[in-house]
């Protein structure tokens, strides 16, 4: 969804909406909605609101796929591409990490919306805080059940400093 720039009126626009992401490294249950206020002051556009999505991800322990409601409050800024000309390199300040930029009168919307259903996915999603994944050995999901692999606590590439401490013991 674009908006033109010059559509943005002195009290700012408002806009709401729902669409259905079909490529990402999620898969959306639902349309995801979007309920945005955009204002414009000079060169520079403020973009607030509330996106929620209903994904579906997996877990990193147990590799199962699971629902996970997310509400996510957006608040971002935009300047003029032009603003960045002549300048090489930029570092980018801690108050500038919800900036972007725009080209022309135009403003893609719906790529700001799964920008931060992107960036809200969390690292290592997890289907619970308990979920004690798989075995490492057969593959077992030990949430289920318990498997009779032989677990050893030390890393078996540490195995030859084990054997060095042992000799010194002796």
């Amino acid at each position: 969804m674009k908006i033109l720039l010059s559509d943005i009126t002195e009290d700012g626009l408002d806009l709401a909406f729902e669409d259905a992401f079909e490529s990402g490294p999620f898969k959306a249950l639902s349309p995801v909605k979007a309920s945005l206020h955009v204002d414009k002051f000079s060169s520079e556009v403020l973009i607030a609101g509330e996106v929620k999505a209903s994904l579906e991800l997996q877990c990193s322990r147990c590799l199962k796929l699971f629902p996970r409601d997310t509400d996510i409050e957006v608040n971002a800024v935009y300047h003029p591409l032009d603003d960045l000309k002549g300048e090489e390199r930029h570092e980018v300040k801690d108050d500038e990490l919800d900036m972007g930029f725009y080209s022309g009168d135009e403003l893609d919307i719906l790529e700001l919306v799964k920008e931060q259903v992107i960036l809200n996915i969390p690292i290592k999603p997890l289907c619970s805080e308990s979920c004690r994944g798989i075995c490492p050995i057969c593959g077992t999901d030990l949430n289920t059940g318990t498997c009779s692999c032989r677990q050893t606590s030390a890393d078996p590439r540490l195995a030859v400093l084990k054997k060095l401490l042992d000799d010194r013991k002796e």
